[in-house]
């Protein structure tokens, strides 16, 4: 815990700290008496805590000797040093505090918190007001820089679509990989949503450099991306903007696009990504280059693998497992639906992986009676259907349950019968929010790296691929996404029925 120091409010040294600081710069000597009776004085050992990320507070700090380190998201940004103020937002709003600051020595600091400005009784209003005014005059200073930051931007990602591991981390490495080229990297807030919008507050910078960020750090949307190397999800995606298809609105965002002097486009996400990208390339000058990264657990994008895939397969193999020993234990048939619109990669191999007893996809077709006959004499089974299965019958059946149970009522329609009990489970989106293993990371990292070269060699309307080993690249003019999983994997997903009597 911090230890409470006592100080002298007219000591001369203290009062020329808080001449330094600017929003306190317009203060009388009195005034500046006033406020160092408001003060606070503590010290910290090594390693104390003095804000914690997340956390909501009133109070901001003055280094009056030693070091203070902020940490975003686990991740060094830059230290504070005696004169340096810190913690100022939370003196006009309460907004969760960005980042952690602890002391790294034994360190001093000065502490002012916004009840006691407020309060009559120890600080005259008129100095209240003067020092609420000196805030107000950083704050939109903040804004008007801020603002400005984005009328130009350099190279801009969209995140759309679906969430997969390893979205964050893959804008982490293209920042790293462009900054040290020179480039400036930001990000849409909201996907296409936010070239729709296309407002200052619609925008992020990112920033790999420490000495940059605390450049840029005061400033409106400048995140700190080392971090994002290994977090879950995505931070910056916008759900599903069907909207986007509309020609009217591809052109709206193709005028943000010019307005804001973009030279570089990069689409990140799945096949709906792919299509937004390439459909607005086409109202864009030709100076304007465009990129895509394939993120998408589903793989549903042919001739590369996808990051993502490698997470969502570990993921979907272990909740498999744990269903097939809870299948055995209890003799119970389960029908599980997975992740899997079209191809059904997920699908057939987390079955694989998991040695599941069959794995139903959206493309193929079954002899639904041999099935059946087979499950009749079993005491247990786990049987993966991708949630794409007859999606089509189903919208035309207006069935409104999920692919697991609308295959279950096809099994009943053959005149099924278990004397065990049969569970059909939904599909369950836990997998989306996954910690990105080593291979998504390793193969972001490629896909990064690659971009970088396309970049460099006056690529445009490329997507960076890593297959077998081997990093090449594809025209978008050649990208396909209907990547349709091979016929005899799909056989190596079937412990159930003998392959002459599975197919219709």
């Amino acid at each position: 815990m911090p230890v409470e120091k006592s100080f002298d409010p007219v000591d001369p040294e203290l009062l020329s700290l808080l001449k330094k600081v600017k929003p306190l710069s317009d203060l009388t000597h009195k005034e500046l008496t006033s406020v160092a009776r408001i003060l606070k004085k503590y010290e910290y050992s090594d390693g104390e805590i003095v804000i914690q990320e997340g956390e909501t507070g009133s109070t901001a700090y003055i280094v009056a000797d030693g070091v203070f380190q902020l940490d975003i998201m686990g991740q060094k940004a830059r230290n504070f040093v005696p004169g340096d103020f810190f913690g100022e937002i939370a003196l006009i709003d309460t907004h969760p505090r960005m980042g952690t600051v602890k002391s790294i020595n034994k360190s001093i600091l000065y502490c002012i918190d916004g009840p006691d400005i407020e309060n009559k009784k120890v600080l005259k209003s008129e100095t209240a007001m003067k020092i609420y005014r000196g805030f107000s005059r950083l704050i939109t200073s903040y804004l008007r820089a801020g603002s400005n930051l984005y009328k130009e931007m350099d190279v801009v990602l969209i995140q759309e679509g679906g969430c997969a591991p390893g979205y964050n981390p893959v804008v982490a490495f293209i920042s790293e990989n462009l900054e040290k080229l020179g480039r400036k990297v930001y990000i849409c807030a909201e996907g296409f949503r936010s070239l729709v919008s296309d407002k200052p507050q619609d925008y992020r910078r990112l920033v790999y450099s420490t000495k940059e960020y605390r450049r840029l750090e005061h400033l409106h949307g400048v995140i700190f991306s080392p971090p994002l190397r290994e977090s879950r999800g995505a931070d910056f995606r916008s759900e599903r903007f069907p909207e986007f298809s509309q020609k009217e609105i591809q052109m709206i965002a193709a005028e943000s696009v010019v307005r804001r002097n973009v030279n570089i486009l990069i689409g990140i996400g799945g096949n709906g990504t792919f299509a937004g990208i390439n459909s607005l390339g086409q109202y864009l000058p030709d100076n304007i280059r465009t990129f895509f990264i394939p993120v998408t657990i589903d793989s549903d994008i042919y001739g590369t693998d996808c990051i993502g895939e490698y997470t969502g397969v570990e993921i979907g193999s272990e909740k498999i497992r744990c269903y097939m020993a809870d299948s055995r234990t209890h003799k119970r048939i389960y029908i599980i639906e997975v992740m899997g619109a079209h191809g059904g990669y997920h699908a057939l191999h987390s079955c694989l992986g998991a040695g599941a007893h069959l794995a139903v996809l959206p493309s193929a077709d079954y002899n639904i009676k041999s099935i059946a006959d087979s499950l009749a004499d079993r005491e247990n089974a786990v049987i993966v259907v991708a949630e794409g299965y007859k999606s089509e019958q189903r919208k035309k059946d207006r069935f409104k349950g999920n692919a697991a149970e609308f295959f279950y009522k096809e099994l009943i329609a053959t005149g099924f019968e278990s004397e065990h009990r049969v569970i059909c489970e939904p599909f369950s989106r836990d997998v989306r929010g996954a910690k990105p293993n080593n291979l998504d990371l390793m193969l972001a990292q490629r896909m990064a790296r690659k971009l970088t070269e396309l970049i460099t060699e006056n690529g445009n309307r490329e997507m960076p691929a890593v297959l077998s080993g081997r990093e090449y690249s594809i025209s978008f003019d050649d990208i396909r996404t209907d990547n349709s999983v091979k016929s005899d994997l799909a056989s190596l997903a079937n412990r159930l029925v003998p392959e002459f009597l599975i197919k219709e």
